[in-house]
């Protein structure tokens, strides 16, 4: 640790905003928009060759993040480039030490958070020599390297299953279907004996519990019982990170909203139309911005998700928000809207077949959460110093 030395990022680096691209930048195609939140399209031009670190200097819940722009990127005025000037930092080191803090200590500004470039001058980084940072850096990108090859396989397995649904429940190809005769209706011809019904008879929707006992933040522990919010609802599963939780007590007083095994979440408002499966999660609460979605005998599990986070549940979203000040749905109009829905014959074939993907999906989905872990735990110790590594 004595070899370690602590600098300002103003001797060390220096910084560019990124720019508001013209009209005349902006193509259908060509080199990537990047806002520091996102891709957000595509220009003409590029302001660096290579991936470089930024700060999201400005903006709605991310200022202090810090990213890798992609390279060949056109970088907007919502961040801040921070660009290596010494051979003696190595920038995927830098980028570590950046991101396991943010920078949120450095924001300013009351109508809007924003970092300046004089902020980020003064800031300080502690260093050891090259070597060793090269060797800290690759020891967190192995694992981030493991995290992103799952993260793909799971990615692979899901439009594996989606592309089965949209085979048999969109394009109407299940098996047999070539003998399988059709019948017309409204939507234009449908198999026979398909029901054009609404989604109160295939599913059952349970609210969370919104009376005198709906848990706030002096009911929040470290541990216990999950408490879910839309903000846990990603790429269709929950995602524990940043969890709440609530003790057995509080559960137990929750009148409604708790999830069983197979439950599907389904986001009301804030993201409407965002859907989840509990999967693994047997027991949970949710909040009052997402609704409890269960199969009735008409229906099951695998057909109700596939249908929930694809095409309908995206156009349901757009065409049930009644939202004044933020996206909204209501139950009500959920329940009310028109569903195709196939024999339960031909649903449970097609639960069958999904089944080994996504038991092979949360096996993924746990290696994710332990290499995560895993790495959360050596990254602040490994850039204070508190684990000594060797240069290779």
């Amino acid at each position: 640790m004595s070899s370690w030395r602590t600098v300002k990022l103003g001797d060390i680096c220096r910084f560019k905003y990124g720019e508001m691209p013209k009209k005349t930048d902006l193509s259908d195609d060509g080199y990537p928009v990047f806002s520091g939140y996102r891709l957000v399209g595509h220009s003409t031009r590029y302001h660096y060759r290579e991936s470089e670190i930024i700060v999201v200097a400005r903006g709605v819940g991310g200022t202090g993040d810090i990213k890798m722009a992609p390279p060949f990127c056109f970088l907007t005025n919502l961040s801040i480039a921070i660009l290596i000037e010494t051979p003696d930092v190595y920038k995927p080191f830098l980028y570590y030490c950046l991101a396991s803090t943010t920078l949120w200590e450095l924001r300013t500004g009351s109508a809007q958070a924003q970092i300046t470039i004089e902020h980020l001058k003064n800031y300080e980084v502690a260093f050891p020599p090259l070597p060793i940072q090269q060797r800290i850096a690759g020891i967190l990108s192995a694992y981030d390297e493991l995290i992103e090859n799952s993260q793909r396989r799971i990615k692979i397995l899901e439009s594996m299953a989606r592309a089965l649904y949209r085979e048999w429940f969109v394009h109407f190809r299940f098996p047999g279907h070539e003998n399988h005769p059709r019948v017309a209706s409204p939507l234009g011809e449908i198999p026979q004996g398909w029901e054009r019904t609404t989604f109160a008879q295939a599913a059952v929707f349970e609210n969370g519990d919104r009376g005198k006992n709906y848990p706030n933040g002096s009911d929040f522990v470290a541990e216990g019982i999950p408490f879910i919010n839309a903000g846990h609802l990603a790429d269709g599963a929950v995602d524990p990170t940043g969890m709440n939780y609530i003790l057995e007590e509080k559960f137990a007083q929750l009148r409604s909203g708790k999830i069983r095994k197979g439950d599907l979440l389904f986001c009301l408002r804030g993201s409407p139309g965002r859907t989840a499966r509990t999967a693994g999660l047997c027991r949970g609460a949710i909040a009052s911005s997402l609704v409890i979605i269960r199969p009735t005998e008409r229906a099951n599990e695998a057909f109700l998700f596939y249908t929930l986070s694809g095409e309908i549940g995206k156009r349901m979203a757009t065409e049930l928000d009644n939202g004044a000040a933020q996206p909204n749905v209501s139950v009500g109009s959920i329940q009310k809207y028109p569903l195709l829905l196939p024999p339960i014959g031909l649903l449970n074939d097609y639960a069958k077949l999904i089944e080994p993907i996504w038991r092979h999906t949360e096996i993924l989905r746990d290696q994710l959460s332990n290499l995560r872990k895993q790495r959360d735990l050596l990254l602040p110790r490994l850039l204070s110093g508190q684990i000594e590594v060797e240069a290779t």
